[in-house]
């Protein structure tokens, strides 16, 4: 079977009597058994996905299929799934099974979504590079020496490496669009709170976005249709009206463009990136856009204040796993303050250990002013900051990474450079700004190079339709 790149490619051969959903959840099933050592997937519902395959065939014969009929697609392992298991690859919820369905995956559930199975991360969604995760690292097709990026690497991998024709992720500080971009495929995180965080595992409760990835503008597009809007489950989405932004991806206006100098001029971003960065601006420019530097005076505060914040939020949402109601529990505790500290010591890995340890100090009474506090200022600042650029330019293009996939291991022992891997993505998660992460070729050495575009909130319509445009252009 070939390999597609859209739904609406799907249907196609499924209405000429091409394929089956059946057939198409099989072809699925055996990439993912062929390419196991790849580790994208942390469970498989094989029966299931073939019994609701079944369904569905019988549907698009009566008449009666939903709208993601015919697409396979896999989740997060931080998305509730009711009565499926659910663990944020950690050991710390062995054995949890999810009461409910979250939001987002009901309704791509009643629109016909074949769900194939739950993907690895990092553990609760905290790291760069998919290596946290208890369960070990994703691998990167295209080099498996190499990172596919994280949190949100193994759902990144099932798409690059057609084991799904999409997956739920989740983006916090860049978790959807840095492995899209080291695995060669898109990476949508909307608006904040355009889509509803109920049955999302929280790690930042303000920054924390489900995100999409996908081999097509067009299949981000629907499953954002699907998922966004009102719920009242989760007090803080919007209730702003949804656009079919399916409808919506002609793209036919000339529009300004802003770039931030660092993204083309640092020595810190690969040189290759930087070639394709400004190739991409240059043929924008060609085109009849407005291409200009935009300056951005609190780039070296980006990564500070998002740490800061995002691991106190942490540490204050981490605290209920305790051994107690759920999952793992120590087997030498002795009495109850022993229970929590060896449950957490033994069953949390070693970075979600370093984020709760810093979020607890900067939350400590000692220094909550000096940094939490004056990290919320700085947040107000940025996003302040961001909107002005914004209001003078209807889209910032930047590169999503400063690199392409880096080794296995090559940072694992320097904290900083890892995190240094967020630099282009934290912005839109401070902002609460809708940005995507498009494919672009590749660097010298065949590794996937992502470009980054943002715009206003809520303006998902205009990106998308303008992530489409670019991509026919690269």
């Amino acid at each position: 079977m070939k390999r597609y790149n859209s739904l609406e490619e799907v249907r196609s051969d499924l209405n000429k009597g091409l394929i089956s959903c059946r057939s198409l959840t099989e072809y699925y099933l055996g990439n993912i058994k062929k390419k196991a050592h790849l580790n994208a997937y942390l469970e498989v519902y094989e029966t299931e996905a073939l019994a609701k395959a079944i369904e569905v065939d019988q549907k698009i014969k009566e008449g009666k299929a939903g709208k993601l009929a015919g697409m396979v697609i896999g989740i997060k392992d931080v998305l509730c799934h009711k009565n499926h298991g659910l663990q944020g690859s950690s050991k710390i919820l062995s054995g949890f099974i999810s009461q409910f369905n979250g939001t987002a995956v009901q309704r791509i559930i009643d629109e016909d979504a074949i769900i194939i199975g739950r993907q690895n991360c990092d553990e609760f969604a905290m790291g760069s590079s998919n290596e946290n995760s208890a369960f070990g690292p994703s691998l990167n097709e295209a080099d498996t020496t190499r990172v596919p990026g994280g949190s949100s690497g193994g759902s990144a991998v099932a798409v690059q490496a057609d084991l799904c024709l999409a997956s739920l992720g989740s983006d916090t500080g860049g978790s959807v669009r840095q492995p899209a971009a080291f695995c060669g495929i898109y990476g949508l995180k909307p608006t904040y709170s355009r889509i509803s965080r109920y049955g999302l595992i929280a790690y930042s409760s303000s920054f924390d976005t489900i995100g999409i990835i996908s081999r097509s503008v067009e299949d981000a597009a629907l499953l954002l249709e699907i998922m966004a809007g009102a719920d009242n489950f989760d007090s803080t989405v919007s209730h702003k009206e949804v656009p079919t932004y399916s409808k919506s991806l002609d793209f036919g206006k000339k529009v300004k463009i802003g770039y931030l100098k660092e993204s083309v001029e640092s020595p810190g971003v690969h040189e290759d990136i930087r070639k394709k960065t400004k190739d991409i601006l240059t043929t924008l420019e060609k085109e009849g856009h407005t291409v200009k530097p935009v300056e951005f005076s609190l780039l070296e505060y980006i990564l500070p204040t998002y740490y800061i914040l995002t691991t106190a939020e942490a540490s204050s949402n981490l605290s209920r796993y305790d051994g107690v109601k759920y999952g793992y529990r120590s087997s030498e505790a002795t009495d109850l303050q022993s229970l929590y500290k060896k449950t957490r010591s033994e069953a949390f890995g070693a970075e979600v250990k370093r984020r709760i340890m810093l979020g607890t100090f900067v939350l400590s009474a000692g220094y909550y002013d000096a940094y939490y506090t004056k990290a919320q200022k700085v947040r107000r600042l940025i996003k302040e900051q961001t909107e002005k650029i914004l209001s003078d330019v209807d889209f910032l293009v930047i590169p999503t990474t400063p690199t392409t996939a880096f080794k296995i291991g090559e940072k694992t022992e320097d904290p900083i450079s890892m995190y240094l891997a967020d630099v282009f993505t934290v912005q839109a998660n401070l902002s609460g700004i809708p940005a995507i992460s498009v494919p672009a070729g590749n660097d010298s050495q065949g590794l996937p190079i992502g470009i980054q575009i943002m715009t206003k909130a809520f303006e998902e319509s205009s990106l998308l339709a303008f992530s489409k445009y670019l991509t026919s252009k690269n």
